[in-house]
């Protein structure tokens, strides 16, 4: 299959590009206009622009800063963040000013990098390794990577049983993220005193509520609640109506006031009430006051599954399979650090506006923005790995033992669970990990299993804007229906064809109208359609199939297979697509063309495209047995060689370099791949088997006698 090299580390580059052109500005934005003490004064923000690496000698001449120049001189691989700041006094906005609010790392390689499109010879010419992927960043001169962690799912309904004082508690629950803000929104069914059985809870709550109260709360008639539940749901939802402490929304909204501001005035505990209701329950939705209904439908189909579980009709939900899956990578992870240091520079702002204006009645906002509140922060954090929200090792040295090592450590994954507890289940091998994650590529010991690589066909989506798929809804009649179709967790109408819809989007994105990050798949037993456009998914290609005979010709297969064919020219010309671990549940594969039968949608293009990159550099691996596999794809970035081919201009603390490297005898289309024999580690070994007279013992040792005889 042609994959090109570039390609392995293409998720990195992405997702920082995405950060830097589009969420930091949107950051910025959320930021809105500050309100000061001083009489009369707000400040607002405009553009924010990232600015490439230059630097200052000490004869005040400026020039280019390459990634080789931070190496050398110990320096930081950064560019100067410029702010538009704007002061608006009695309401009327004067000229902006541009002033530099920070330095921000830049990623080698990236559009902010001045070795972002340039070929070998110019790369050389800069003393830059031609092979080098980029990827990383270069904090006090040493090479940092910011590992890819694996996270649950936004915005998705998950279903599980926690144990509470020996006692099973049903819970279905979702983390609802809007803006950075994430809210865990959970509805619990446990048997109380009251005789209610259903609870909800989510931040600004000090304690869990009655369903019904919420329901109440946000709008929902009780004949509109019972509308929503199957026959044998409604005995039990009917209860906790009927239990309910409140009879109207103003009741209920005065029951939950109570609670959130207690001790105040009846019309202040409404409005705190309105306010925890449209700012903390669900903010995926939004948080405007017509929305509450929608939040009303949400939590109900939320209870509707608690039930479920509770009258034997419908199991857990599996927290392994990937579609509950999300990866967070180097931009998602920069978004975190930028919108923390981000915040702390707005409070320094207004502080140090306010602090002056207090001494000398004067406004002067150039001596109120300090760059070093806000770049102590970003650095402090990518040299130490040291994350906002109390997470570590999330910046770690890159690993440049060898040239398979760097490429393996940027396409690493690791989860956020403890190394310390067996968690069984999240260390095997999930059935949706095919494709997506290397089987074979896994650390032994605690890490087994929590620390994964993407296998080779792997790609991980990218954020894009849900109107385009919700213009293409709004053909629909999405009034009224039984089936839910929701966009990115967020609910958008009603249909009774659900097929209709599915094939309409798949329809488009074939054609190149839609994104080919858009995912969609229905689940009759939910009665709901459930489409994604959103970042951190992973997706494999897949070969179309129709009228059982696959669009990819049999020759065409042969070509992807010797690399001649590229994957994305097929993708443009609607005969493979990506599908993720969600739509995949719609899907029937067959594992080879010859396997082909009724009723297949897809087709597998290769099957070495299954492992990761240090498992394909093995030669018939399909020949050897499992635990060899895994300890080869290990032993594969330990081994020495070429780990940089502009070596004599580094300066490395710790480098190993083998002057007599060995291309492999074998090679395997992973290794043409990335490129190994190029840069190649280790020796080949010529081992002779022998069987005579050994007597089948493991440790027999046969000598030649006539050698032993001459000495």
């Amino acid at each position: 299959m042609q994959i090109s090299r570039e390609d392995l580390i293409r998720h990195q580059l992405n997702s920082y590009n995405d950060f830097v052109n589009k969420v930091m500005q949107e950051i910025v934005d959320e930021t809105g206009v500050i309100d000061t003490r001083i009489p009369n004064l707000q400040i607002k923000f405009g553009k924010v622009a990232l600015k490439k690496p230059d630097v200052k000698e000490i004869d005040s001449t400026v020039h280019k800063l390459t990634p080789n120049d931070c190496r050398l001189r110990n320096m930081t691989y950064s560019g100067k963040l410029i702010l538009e700041v704007i002061t608006v006094v009695d309401g009327i906005e004067r000229p902006p000013i541009n002033s530099i609010i920070g330095e921000f790392p830049i990623m080698v390689k990236s559009d902010f990098c001045w070795l972002n499109g340039l070929q070998e010879k110019p790369l050389a010419e800069l003393g830059e390794d031609p092979k080098d992927f980029g990827g990383y960043f270069i904090i006090n001169g040493r090479e940092r990577a910011v590992i890819i962690l694996e996270d649950l799912a936004p915005n998705t309904i998950i279903t599980s049983l926690d144990e509470v004082a020996g006692k099973e508690n049903i819970t279905v629950k979702v983390f609802s993220t809007r803006h950075g803000f994430r809210s865990r929104v959970a509805i619990q069914r446990k048997e109380m005193r009251s005789g209610e059985t259903l609870y909800t809870s989510f931040p600004g709550l000090p304690r869990i509520l009655p369903l019904s109260v919420v329901l109440r709360a946000l709008g929902l008639s009780d004949d509109e609640v019972m509308e929503l539940f199957e026959d044998d749901e409604k005995p039990e939802m009917k209860v906790n109506i009927e239990l309910c402490r409140v009879s109207d929304t103003e009741d209920a909204l005065k029951y939950i006031g109570a609670r959130v501001a207690v001790g105040q005035r009846k019309e202040i505990q409404v409005t705190r009430a309105q306010q925890v209701l449209d700012l903390f329950l669900l903010p995926h939705i939004g948080n405007e006051k017509e929305l509450r209904r929608k939040k009303a439908i949400y939590l109900t189909r939320m209870a509707k599954r608690a039930i479920e579980i509770d009258l034997g009709t419908r199991d857990v939900d599996d927290k392994d399979h990937y579609m509950n899956k999300r990866l967070k990578i180097a931009g998602d992870m920069m978004e975190e650090l930028f919108r923390t240091a981000f915040g702390a520079l707005v409070k320094d702002i207004k502080y140090q506006t306010e602090k002056n204006y207090a001494r000398r009645k004067k406004i002067d906002l150039r001596r109120a923005i300090r760059p070093e509140v806000f770049t102590k922060r970003v650095m402090y954090s990518l040299a130490t790995g040291n994350w906002p929200g109390g997470r570590t090792g999330i910046s770690q040295i890159l690993d440049r033992t060898n040239y398979m090592s760097v490429l393996a450590h940027l396409r690493r994954v690791t989860s956020t669970l403890s190394r310390t507890h067996p968690h069984f289940e999240a260390r095997d091998l999930h059935g949706t990990h095919w494709g997506r994650f290397c089987p074979c590529e896994t650390p032994e010991g605690q890490n087994c299993g929590l620390v994964k690589n993407l296998a080779l066909s792997a790609r991980i989506t990218r954020d894009h804007d849900p109107e385009e798929v919700e213009t293409v809804l709004s053909e629909f009649n999405v009034d009224e229906g039984k089936y839910v179709i929701e966009v990115n967790g967020k609910i958008i109408g009603f249909v009774d064809k659900p097929q209709k819809v599915t094939s309409k989007i798949k329809s488009l994105r074939r054609k190149g109208k839609l994104e080919k990050d858009v995912n969609v798949a229905v689940f009759d037993d939910n009665q709901e359609i459930q489409i994604f456009c959103d970042k951190g998914r992973v997706q494999r290609p897949l070969a179309i199939v129709e009228g059982g005979k696959s669009l990819v010709t049999k020759q065409e297969l042969e070509k992807i297979k010797k690399g001649e064919m590229d994957v994305d020219s097929l993708v443009a010309e609607g005969k493979v697509e990506y599908i993720d671990a969600l739509e995949e549940e719609n899907a029937y594969t067959a594992i080879e063309l010859s396997k082909l039968e009724e009723g297949n949608t897809h087709l597998e293009l290769d099957p070495s495209l299954m492992v990761g990159i240090g498992a394909s550099i093995i030669p018939y691996s399909e020949h050897n047995s499992s635990p060899r596999i895994t300890m080869g794809a290990a032993m594969s970035k330990q081994s020495l060689g070429y780990y940089a081919t502009n070596f004599m201009s580094r300066t490395d603390t710790r480098a190993n370099f083998l002057h007599y490297g060995q291309k492999p005898l074998v090679s395997t289309h992973g290794i043409e791949i990335s490129e190994f024999a190029k840069l190649p580690s280790g020796q080949n070994f010529i081992v002779a088997i022998l069987s005579y007279e050994g007597y089948n013992l493991e440790d027999a040792l046969i000598f030649n006698r006539s050698s032993a005889q001459r000495g």
